[in-house]
């Protein structure tokens, strides 16, 4: 690398690199450290391009690692990045894209060679690695300074204080990721971990004053939406005569500099794929702020990312009563309800919406006074209706978000307004809105009773797979196990009954709302015969029966060859006659949803795959990777 546009394949062979990685100390002060900074390299978008890059690295920062206790260069690198990070927020006031550019690519450097060094190290080697400081002899021993501590404070700061411009959307993308580099120690584990140095720096540190700030920061990012700057053109202009030693520096390099800013930038394989994910900053904060908001509580205090996400408050939130809780803030909400809609599509978005749904008691409180609700229902029974498309983990978070917000009455009544197919998508949200229904369009009764005659086939098919074996199994009387269909058999009939009450609370508690139901209900009779008798299921048939047979009678006397419309309208006036106390009561229909125990078994795992899977730029051989399967949805 050096002042010229670099390529993967050019790092091997650049002589800077082979100097940083050398055995021979360079002061902090050497021009070395500008010529290293001052390349054009384009940043990888695509997990395609980030592995070529991983594997160019790996050998050079293995030299690194071995070396690096003699020289000591991986720390002053740091320095040099940490150096020009307390120029930023000035250099970005004064449009100072030389220097911003520099720090950038001090940051892409650091980087890099920290996500060899977390693969290949402890992190109590990797904090020693932090801590070599050249000496005159050749030889480094460790430095009081903590460094790590130092650069880990500095991205935070990063983060919070500079503002997302197109000049700085680079280096923030660049801030957000490091981060997200120095938490992967966590993939490589198979257990959850609790503790840590990186762990402590962040949540007990001198980062933790900026807590807040950083939850807010990250979530504006998500909010925003920002795409990556276009490419631009004259970036830097002449001063006077000769444009002094800085032009003559930056001239070298301005014709792809924008290369680095626009993460790929025009004409750029990985700007291909940027058209795929146009928006790496939005992603990249959203994975960071799930990765925070789901470490562990420590046994004496609590995950203070965690707190800040839980508490947050609207900015149209006027009230004077202070809140209990240290992390607390303020954001528009309107703004997070509209990004939330827009981008479900992502796991990342549903589980930041499950999160705060079950979670923030005021977001909760503010999605359910919306009178737009089918912005954010729609996209999240897109979610259920291409169930194929998606991945389990997604699915069951879209399940749990309709459970939630089921769980209030005035959703379950308004919903119907605006929504006819909510009722094919979830049993546990069903049986919460079952008492309530009103209306249900014809193709919502039908996919009900669809889903019924499906379970009842397959309880069929089960029942008719153990009579057979065990037929077999007594012919033989060769001692061969009996396969366990007694399970199989136990969880249909339980999804069976439960989709029994749900038809039988829609009739005990709204008959009269529902004809289509009891039209759908008649038309398939016969489906329910088999479980008249059934010990599971007598008592709850009763009252199917009940109507059944008080609507088929009404039919009879009506006439044959009766049209729909004319079998309709016969439904509807039975349904004003039909009397309530001949139908059973029953206890009414409430589920409400409950985090399991330890729920970081299974969040965080969660969490670091969509890292792994959906990163910007971001790849990992899976070869080591401990904290979940390679096959897990």
């Amino acid at each position: 690398m050096g002042a010229s546009t670099s390529q993967v394949s050019d790092l091997s062979e650049s002589q800077s690199i082979r100097t940083l990685i050398d055995p021979q100390s360079i002061s902090e002060n050497e021009p070395f450290w500008n010529h290293l900074i001052s390349f054009t390299f384009a940043s990888p978008t695509c997990s395609a391009d980030a592995k070529l890059l991983e594997e160019a690295v790996i050998p050079l920062a293995k030299i690194l690692i071995e070396n690096n206790p003699r020289s000591g260069n991986f720390a002053t690198l740091v320095r040099v990045f940490l150096g020009r990070t307390k120029e930023l927020k000035i250099s970005t006031e004064c449009q100072d894209q030389l220097f911003i550019w520099q720090a950038h690519n001090a940051l892409f450097l650091v980087r890099c060679l920290l996500k060899v060094f977390i693969r290949e190290m402890t992190e109590e080697d990797l904090h020693l690695h932090f801590s070599y400081q050249a000496r005159a002899l050749s030889t480094c021993e460790p430095s009081s300074e903590d460094l790590l501590e130092e650069l880990i404070c500095s991205l935070v700061h990063l983060i919070v204080e500079v503002p997302l411009l197109d000049i700085t959307y680079n280096i923030l993308f660049e801030a957000v990721t490091t981060l997200l580099i120095l938490l992967s120690y966590q993939l490589f584990q198979k257990d959850i971990l609790r503790e840590g140095l990186i762990y402590r720096c962040l949540t007990r540190g001198r980062c933790l004053s900026l807590t807040s700030r950083l939850v807010k920061t990250l979530l504006y990012n998500f909010i925003r939406q920002e795409k990556c700057p276009p490419p631009a053109t004259h970036i830097f202009q002449p001063q006077g005569d000769g444009g002094g030693l800085l032009y003559g520096l930056a001239s070298g390099v301005a014709s792809g500099l924008w290369n680095v800013f626009t993460l790929g930038g025009a004409g750029s394989k990985s700007g291909l794929d940027q058209e795929q994910n146009p928006l790496p900053l939005s992603n990249q904060s959203l994975l960071l702020l799930l990765v925070l908001a789901n470490l562990t509580d420590g046994p004496d205090y609590p995950n203070p990312y965690k707190q800040a996400v839980i508490c947050f408050k609207n900015t149209q939130d006027t009230s004077s009563i202070p809140s209990p809780q240290p992390h607390t803030f303020q954001i528009n909400f309107n703004s997070l309800y509209t990004a939330l809609c827009e981008q479900q599509r992502s796991d990342q978005t549903t589980l930041l919406l499950y999160t705060l749904l079950h979670q923030n008691a005021n977001v909760k409180t503010y999605v359910l006074s919306r009178t737009d609700m089918e912005s954010l229902v729609m996209p999240i029974l897109e979610i259920l209706y291409h169930v194929e498309e998606r991945n389990s983990h997604h699915v069951y978070m879209a399940l749990i978000i309709l459970l939630i917000l089921t769980e209030d009455d005035t959703f379950n009544r308004s919903i119907h307004e605006v929504d006819k197919y909510l009722h094919t998508n979830c049993l546990a949200a069903l049986a919460n809105m079952s008492a309530q229904f009103r209306c249900l369009h014809q193709y919502a009764a039908q996919r009900i009773i669809s889903l019924f005659a499906l379970l009842s086939k397959k309880h069929n098919k089960v029942l008719e797979q153990a009579t057979q074996s065990l037929q077999r199994t007594l012919g033989a009387d060769d001692g061969t196990a009996l396969p366990d269909y007694a399970q199989d058999l136990s969880v249909i009939e339980e999804v069976i009954r439960m989709l029994l009450e749900i038809i039988n609370s829609c009739l005990c508690n709204s008959l009269h709302h529902n004809p289509n139901l009891v039209y759908a209900l008649l038309y398939k009779r016969e489906l329910f015969e088999q479980f008249r008798t059934h010990p599971c299921f007598q008592d709850i048939m009763q009252n199917l029966d009940t109507v059944i047979g008080f609507f088929s009678q009404r039919l009879e006397q009506a006439g044959t060859d009766l049209s729909v419309e004319r079998v309709q309208e016969v439904i509807k006036k039975g349904a004003a006659a039909l009397p309530k106390e001949r139908l059973k009561k029953f206890p009414e229909l409430k589920f409400k949803y409950v985090e399991e125990d330890q729920p970081e078994d299974f969040f965080i795992p969660y969490v670091w795959s969509l890292v792994f899977n959906s990163g910007v730029g971001l790849y990992w051989n899976s070869q080591g990777i401990e904290l979940f399967s390679m096959d897990s949805p």
